[in-house]
């Protein structure tokens, strides 16, 4: 007898996929410039589906995200973007700035912070730690620290 996974479980996972695509999203919105609708089509099309590099993974992560919370990450962090970018700028130390992270850093940080601000339904501590496990895949334990330590400024900041 198969055992059903719990709704929350499911739903936990679906919103990690749904955080990895967006952050993959604003990542080639950095690079290329795709106008917002253009962008999650695609995702949708070709990257929230069971295709990941035209290889069929059933059980991939991207299979089972989110989709609302994919677009509201997305839309929301670029409709934001000078807001989100602040909250951030406020809480690099000194010296550094924006333009000297790279994209992927970039893009971890201001889908992470766009949440912090502007979802009070997810709580801090979740979505932080899931940029942080987000942040793993793209760059090392140093760098998956100092997204930790930035994000839970900015939730502090934002009164979470």
């Amino acid at each position: 007898m198969t055992q059903t996974p719990p709704r929350k479980a499911a739903r936990s996972t679906a919103r990690s996929a749904a955080r990895l695509g967006a952050v993959q999203a604003l990542y080639q919105h950095d690079m290329e410039a795709t106008p917002v609708a253009q962008l999650i089509h695609e995702f949708h099309q070709h990257r929230l589906g069971t295709t990941i590099d035209d290889e069929e993974f059933p059980d991939a992560e991207y299979a089972d995200a989110e989709v609302d919370f994919f677009d509201d990450l997305v839309r929301g962090t670029i409709a934001r973007l000078n807001d989100v970018d602040e909250a951030i700028a406020a809480k690099l130390s000194s010296g550094w700035s924006l333009a000297r992270l790279d994209k992927a850093m970039k893009a971890v940080l201001r889908v992470g912070a766009y949440e912090l601000i502007a979802r009070p339904d997810v709580p801090a501590a979740a979505a932080i730690s899931e940029y942080v496990d987000v942040a793993k895949a793209f760059h090392t334990p140093k760098e998956a620290g100092f997204v930790n330590g930035l994000l839970d400024a900015v939730a502090k900041a934002a009164g979470r």
